[in-house]
Order: structure tokens, then sequence, then C-alpha cells
């Protein structure tokens, strides 16, 4: 893997994440929005669990307190998103959630391009709140908001957690936490599932694998051959690629509005990862 270009192994990871749900979504039918999203949290915890064995006797009370409020995090941002995803194409969901990073990045600017930015994303979301998918299902496009919340509230407290508990084992207790929460939401349609379609296990095996595990390690592995200000800028394709995973895999094309909307989330998204880079020089 160390002879494989960092940019890539990052491009890699968020292919694989949004492969995995485009591939989860054409299961929804069987199992529901909700129980999808529950079976990968738990089989995603599960793995990861038995892979890292984090320790945690030792773990101080602020520790624990950061692993829980990330998984809560978590559980949020993969259950609304999911549900999300059951009314309106992967595409337009993702990139309201790619709203919730960006006015992190905005909140603490005085600079006046920022904000141009910030009303470059804007018109963004207005395109999307006149195009076909907003105006049909307003449910999909409140729960998309709401995952960009919860997406917000997870980058700062994976950074806490990281600085706090050494490796990834706040990570593997933070992916128990937010089984744990979803179970209540999503077990009986996932066991009702299950029940009546078996091979549904291995199916989210490979959602788990693909949307957790894999891009968890890609990332971990291009951060330490790239800046973080590349790695931003490339994040920044993940409306883009999330609406072509929907469109192979689900033939989710989207109208032309959405397409701008998309490239205007995109756009801003890169300036601001650019501005802030130029702010730290």
């Amino acid at each position: 893997m160390t002879r494989v270009p960092a940019p890539f192994l990052a491009l890699a990871a968020m292919v694989s994440v949004q492969l995995g749900a485009a591939i989860a979504k054409t299961r929804f039918d069987e199992v529901g929005s909700v129980g999808a999203a529950t079976l990968r949290l738990v089989i995603g915890a599960v793995v990861l669990a038995l892979v890292v064995r984090p320790r945690v006797r030792h773990w101080t009370r602020a520790q624990w307190t950061g692993a829980v409020t990330l998984g809560v995090a978590l559980a949020g941002m993969n259950l609304c998103i999911y549900v999300a995803f059951a009314s309106i194409p992967i595409g337009v969901a993702v990139t309201i959630e790619f709203l919730g990073p960006l006015a992190l990045s905005l909140v603490h600017t005085r600079r006046w391009r920022d904000a141009l930015w910030a009303a470059l994303a804007l018109v963004g979301v207005v395109l999307l709140g006149v195009g076909p998918s907003a105006v049909t299902s307003v449910s999909g496009v409140v729960f998309a908001v709401l995952a960009a919340g919860c997406w917000a509230g997870y980058i700062v407290m994976n950074r806490h957690v990281g600085r706090a508990i050494p490796g990834v084992d706040g990570l593997a207790v933070s992916m128990l936490v937010a089984m744990v929460v979803a179970l209540p939401f999503g077990l009986g349609e996932a066991v009702r599932g299950v029940g009546d379609h078996p091979s549904l296990l291995l199916v989210f095996t490979a959602v788990a694998v693909l949307s957790s595990v894999l891009p968890y390690a890609l990332e971990m592995l291009a951060l330490r051959r790239m800046p973080t200000r590349v790695f931003g800028v490339l994040q920044s394709l993940g409306p883009a690629i999330a609406a072509l995973a929907g469109l192979v895999v689900l033939a989710e094309g989207l109208s032309v509005l959405e397409v701008g909307a998309l490239a205007c989330v995109t756009a801003a998204s890169v300036g601001v990862t650019l501005s802030a880079r130029r702010r730290r020089a």
C-alpha cells in the first residue's frame, strides 16, 4: 500500500463509503432504512471491536464521556442519512449532509472571502429547495439536514477523542455506543429482515466493511502521507462521488438544478479548505 499514492487512497475511501451506501439502499425494501443502518452499525462495531480489542480499564471519566458522545453522533449521522436515502437520491442527500462540515469550517471565520463561499453554498441549498426531490420529499431533506448536524458533531468529537485516547480504541468504543443507540430504533426491522432473508447478513457485512472498516483504514494510511489541506479538498468530492454511486448502482439520475446544487456545495467546500490553508500560513 505504500506504493499507492496517498490521494488515490483517500479517493478509494470515499468511493468505498458511497458504494456501500448505494448497496445498502438496494435492500431497503427487505429490511427498511433504519434496519439497514442498524445492521451496518452492529456488524461494523463488532468487526472493529474484534480487530482493535480496546483497552478501557484505566479510562478516565472525560475519556468515557468523549467516546460516548462520539458514539451518539455516529448513530445519529448513520440513522438520519439512511432515512434520507429512502426518499431522496443519494447524491442529493450527501450534498445536503455535506453542509455540516462546511458550516463547521465557516463558523469562526471573519474573512469576506469565506462569506462568499458560504453564499455559494447557500445558492446550492436554494437550488435543492426548488428541485424535484425537495418538493416531493420534505422529510428526506429534513433528515439529511439532521445528518449534517450530526456529521459536524462527529468531526468535533472525533478530534477530541483522537487527542484524549491513543490509537483507535476510542473509535472502537464509540462504534459500540452507536450500535447500542441504534438498536431500539432498528432492531425489529433488522431481525424481521434477516429472518425472512438470511442472505442480508452477508450483504450488510460487505456494507459494513465498505462503509466503515475499509474507509477508516484507507483514510488513516492516506493522512500519514499527505497534508490535511489536500485531504480536505479531496473530501469535497464526496457529493459528486455519491451522485455517481447512485447513478451506477441505483440508476438515480439528478436534475439540472440538483447537479448545479452539487457543484455549488463542492466548490464552496474546496474554497473554504484552501482559504483555511492561507489563514494558517
